[in-house]
This record gives structure tokens, C-alpha cells and sequence, in this order.
């Protein structure tokens, strides 16, 4: 069995599994969600690691894409799997958020833990399928797998506001889910026309490497690929998400439990941005020379926007929320530099963003759990009862506001650097404003509520004291601190994927622009 498979087929059988076993077993429904969870994080780290330590990336790779197995061989769709250096790195991140998710779960939710699991189960098995898939259909399909138990995580274990946030989620990815629809079967029927100007017995295919081909050979037009890289863009640029698109997400966070709060801001906000580049990028460069430019612009109101709105926040979660946003913004400016630094530095932020987002829910929830209260002004203090939390989440501020030393800066770096030299220099400047502001509505959440004279209302919670407890965050602030230390391993791994997705759209903006001059 292929190892790529197994990521789908892990979770998926925990999820069946738990189908099956008695909803009052608690510990054995516990037992099986992170049992899951560390097998992923196992094969994340060996494809890592296989990545890593490869003199030819991309040729260590190529042995573990799967050959197709047809599954509507009338309409093209197959199962395809295969990955490259962003595949791998994000599969990475997915594991270590999943992993660290289940543990937060054990400890955290008592209703109906059985249900929960298969729900995480289901997001998850998703969002696997989205990464390694080869396939529209399958990706498409994966794509909206992922979304869907999030609805129901909000909506049964959410806190405030949960049925609205899990509402507003659901209509907001639904509507770009179905905008991306457009652009996804509109590559279809134009690769199809393709194939058949080859070989008038030519079959459809949902296949993204035959896309990819026909985009390479000239198959699609300039207004065409202008159209559908607009629909594809839009479609997923709601689950990034873009400024005016990102409304729902704040909401989302605040409303979510902790572990999928943790698997909302850590995951299903970067397969957007990955599916942008796995599909819109090859598929539509020419589209992407088109629109990036004003994308730039549109990152620049992601930014500041989303910090502004960040330092005007009370509720903890909401703080995050918009912060995530934010930062988000700088990942859409990394895709618009469309050079290699700029876009490997987005796609490493995706990385870094969601293992500080992690860090950054499931360290509320520890304590949102235990007061009920997530309001900045009424938890000052809390460090004088919960001293080792207060201090990972001052470590998570420090990351997020983009402290040397993090990953957070390294990737952040990496952008800034490759918009000055696509020549973005305000974007660039603006993005550094940007670091500012986040340094400022963190650290003054960390002051307020962890620091200042003890509260006497709070001296009955506990702190996390066992071994068990404190796992999930000294995992996740020592990745962020390897990667942020020596992110050479990183960095190497994500260019060999990004590299061949960047040129085409390189050699389209040469061609806009000697079109222009003309």
C-alpha cells in the first residue's frame, strides 16, 4: 500500500472505527483519535525527512506518485496521489496539528467525545486528500470534506455565538467552494477540447497534470486563463482568507472548541493558498501574471486591516482571529511576488502561521476551560496561578509578532525580501508596519491578561503541571523554534516544489509585459 494512502486511510478507518465502538467508552475513543494522530505525524516526518535529506528532491519524491485508478472512467475521474516539497511541508503541519489537537481533546472535551473524534476524523481525511491528491474531482471533493465537520464542531462543542459563527462559515466556504467549481470544471472541459485537437478519440479527464499540460503546450487561451485563474482565485481565496472575504473566520475562531479552533486556523486556512498554487498557478499562468498585482494590493488591507481590528478586540479568541487574518495578509503578498523567495516565504508562513495558531488556541482553551471567561480585562493576572501557560503564551506572542528566533520571522522575511525585489517596495514597507502592529495588540493582550497584580477570583484553577498536559505546547513552540533557528531544512524543501510552479508564471509576466510595451 502506498504511503501517500495511508494519511487518507488512517483517519478514515479511526473514524469507522469509531462508528463502531460504544459511545460510552470514552478512553478507548481518546485512545484511537490520537493513536491516528501520532501515525500521520509519523509518516509527515518520514516524507520530511525523506525530503530533507534527498540531493534531488523532486526525483525522491517522484517514486511515490501512485499510478491512476480509474473510478468514473466515463467522466476521467481517478485516484492519483502524489506530492512535492509544499505537499510534503504542509502534510507536516497537518501532523503535528492533528497530533497535537488530540491531545488537547483528551484532556478538554467530555461531551460526546465519540462523535467529536469521528468529526476530526472526517476534517482530517480531507484535508490529506486535498494535499496529495492528483485529481480535480478527488481535490474538490477532499476540499469540501474538510469543511463540512467543521459546521458541526462549532455548532454542537462551539461556545459563543455558535450556531451564527457556524453558519456564516458554512455560506461563506460554500459560496467560494462553488465559485472554484466554475474555474475547476471550466479546466476540465477546455483540457478535454485539448486532448480531442490531439486525438479526436481523446476521453475527458479530471486529471490536474493532463491541465497542466495542455496550459504548458499552449492549449489555453490568454482570456481564458484570465477568466477561470479569476474564478479559482476568488473561489478559494475565501477560506485564506482574503480581505473582504474573511469576515467569517474570526467568528469561526471564537465560536470553535479549542481543538478545532486549533484545526481551523492551523489547516483549513492554508489549503486555500495551497490550492491556489497547486491548481490555479500551472493550470492559468497567464491568469496569475494578470491578477497578482492587484492581490498585492488587496494583501497590503489584509495587513494592516486585520491588525487594526486585532488591537481593538477584548475576547482573547477574537484577538487571534483577527491577528490570523492579518498574517494571512502576508502570504497573499508571498504569492504576488511570484519569485521563488517570495512564494517559498508564503508558503513557510502557512507553516509557521499554523503552528503558532495552534499553540495560540490550544493555550486559551487551557484556561478558558477553567474560568468560562476569555474577556482580557477580567484575566489579569492569570501568570500568578498559571505561571508555566502564561509563559508559552508569551513565547507564542513573541512568535507571532515575528521575534527573531521563530519561524514566524524567518518566513516573514522571506516575503518582505522577495516583494522588494519583485519590486513592491510600499507593499514591502507596508508589510513591515505590519509587524508592528501585531507586536503591539499581542503584547498588551499577554500584559493584560497574564500580567499584573494577582486576582483572587482565579486562585481556584490549576496550571499545567503533569508531563501529559504540557506535550502539546512543548511540541509546537519547539517546532517553531527549530524552523526558526535553521530553517535551511524548510526552506530547501519548499523551494524544490515551488520552483517549477513560479517560472511559467514568470515567463507570462515577460510576455504581458513585452505585449504591453508594444
Amino acid at each position: 500500500m502506498d504511503l501517500l494512502n495511508f494519511l487518507v486511510l488512517i483517519p478514515l478507518a479511526a473514524m469507522t472505527l469509531g462508528f463502531f465502538m460504544p459511545a460510552d467508552k470514552h478512553a478507548w475513543h481518546r485512545a484511537v483519535g490520537m493513536l491516528a494522530g501520532a501515525s500521520c505525524l509519523g509518516i509527515g516526518l518520514k516524507l520530511f525527512h525523506l525530503a530533507m535529506t534527498a540531493d534531488d528532491i523532486e526525483a525522491a519524491l517522484r517514486p511515490l506518485t501512485s499510478e491512476s485508478i480509474p473510478w468514473v472512467e466515463s467522466l476521467g475521474i481517478s485516484w492519483t496521489v502524489g506530492v512535492d516539497g509544499m505537499s510534503v511541508v504542509m502534510i507536516l503541519l497537518t501532523g503535528f496539528v492533528m497530533f497535537t489537537a488530540s491531545l488537547v481533546t483528551s484532556q478538554a472535551i467530555h461531551k460526546e467525545p465519540k462523535n467529536f473524534f469521528i468529526l476530526m476524523n472526517a476534517l482530517v481525511t480531507g484535508v490529506f486528500g486535498v494535499f496529495i491528491v492528483r485529481d480535480m474531482f478527488f481535490m474538490y471533493l477532499a476540499f469540501e470534506l474538510a469543511v463540512v465537520p467543521m459546521f458541526l464542531l462549532i455548532a454542537v462543542w462551539g461556545s459563543t455565538q455558535k450556531e451564527y459563527a457556524a453558519m456564516k462559515l458554512t455560506l461563506f466556504l460554500t459560496a467560494g467552494a462553488l465559485v472554484a467549481l466554475v474555474g475547476i470544471l471550466s479546466l476540465y472541459y477546455e483540457t478535454w477540447s485539448w486532448l480531442q485537437s490531439i486525438n479526436p478519440d481523446a476521453k475527458p479527464t479530471f486529471s490536474l497534470d493532463a491541465a497542466i499540460a495542455a496550459a504548458e503546450a499552449g492549449g489555453f487561451s490568454e482570456a481564458f486563463q484570465i477568466r477561470t485563474f479569476g474564478f479559482l482565485f476568488i473561489g478559494f481565496a475565501s477560506i485564506i482568507p482574503m480581505w473582504p472575504l474573511h469576515t467569517w473566520s474570526p467568528v469561526g475562531h471564537a465560536a470553535a472548541p479549542s481543538a478545532g479552533s486549533m484545526m481551523h486556523a492551523g489547516v483549513l486556512m492554508k489549503l486555500g493558498a495551497f490550492a491556489v498554487l497547486r491548481v490555479a498557478f500551472p493550470t492559468c499562468p497567464i491568469g496569475a501574471a494578470f491578477w497578482l498585482p492587484y492581490v498585492g494590493v488587496i494583501a497590503m488591507m489584509n495587513i494592516v486591516y486585520g491588525g487594526f481590528v486585532a488591537m481593538a478586540q477584548k475576547d482573547m479568541k477574537f484577538v487571534i482571529g483577527y491577528s490570523s487574518s492579518s498574517h494571512m495578509g502576508y502570504t497573499l503578498l508571498g504569492l504576488a511576488t511570484v519569485n521563488v523567495i517570495g512564494v517559498s516565504g508564503a508558503v513557510f508562513l502557512m507553516f509557521a502561521h499554523g503552528i503558532m495558531t495552534a499553540l495560540a488556541f490550544s493555550l486559551i482553551g487551557f484556561f478558558y476551560d477553567q474560568t468560562h471567561n476569555r474577556y482580557i480585562p477580567d484575566l489579569g493576572g492569570l501568570a500568578h496561578q498559571i505561571p508555566f501557560v502564561g509563559t508559552c503564551f508569551a513565547i507564542m506572542a513573541l512568535a507571532s509578532a515575528g521575534v527573531p528566533g521563530f519561524a514566524n520571522f524567518a518566513s516573514e522575511f522571506m516575503i518582505m525580501f522577495g516583494a522588494w525585489e519583485a519590486g513592491m517596495e510600499w507593499q514591502a514597507i507596508v508589510a513591515v508596519f505590519g509587524v508592528v502592529i501585531s507586536a503591539v495588540y499581542l503584547l498588551r493582550a499577554v500584559r493584560n491578561a497574564f500580567w499584573g497584580p494577582r486576582n483572587p477570583r482565579w486562585d481556584g484553577i490549576k496550571d499545567a503541571k503533569s508531563p501529559f498536559e504540557r506535550l502539546p505546547f512543548i511540541v509546537l513552540i519547539t517546532v517553531l523554534l527549530i524552523f526558526g533557528l535553521y530553517p535551511k531544512p524548510m526552506t530547501d524543501v519548499i523551494k524544490s516544489g515551488v520552483t517549477p510552479i513560479v517560472k511559467p508564471v514568470q515567463d507570462a509576466q515577460k510576455r504581458l509585459e513585452s505585449e504591453g510595451g508594444n
